[in-house]
């Protein structure tokens, strides 16, 4: 199994990697650690490019 990263969306659809090199799970709790605080920013996870 491969590794994921956390990616960001800004308000001006600037994309950014937030974090690299983990595994899903931690992935996921990241990204919704990050949701949870209620910024306009979109998170989302996704496996790292081979």
């Amino acid at each position: 199994m491969g590794t994921y990263r956390v990616m960001r969306q800004d308000d001006n659809g600037n994309r950014f990697v937030v974090a690299e090199g983990l595994e899903r799970a931690e992935t996921e709790a990241l990204a919704a650690e990050f949701e949870a605080r209620g910024h306009k920013q979109l998170y989302w996870t996704e496996p790292e490019p081979a």
